[in-house]
């Protein structure tokens, strides 16, 4: 919907740290913080194996009618 945004985030990461950062990296107020994970992947190519590592994704929800600019 609008005004929500999908960040990949170190999966470290807790949902407060995303909000401060989002808030801080773009100046908006961050209403609400949803995070999915994407596990890991095997890869093959040819011969190769290999294993796409899993990642963390925050959901961002801004306040209404505030919304970031992404270039």
């Amino acid at each position: 919907g609008m005004g929500q945004y999908t960040f990949r985030v170190h999966k470290e990461a807790t949902k407060p740290e995303i909000k401060k950062s989002v808030e801080k990296a773009y100046g908006v107020h961050v209403e609400r913080v949803r995070i999915t994970k994407a596990h890991e992947k095997l890869r093959r190519r040819g011969l190769t194996e290999g294993v796409k590592k899993g990642y963390k994704k925050a959901v961002v929800a801004l306040r209404q009618g505030e919304a970031i600019d992404i270039f």
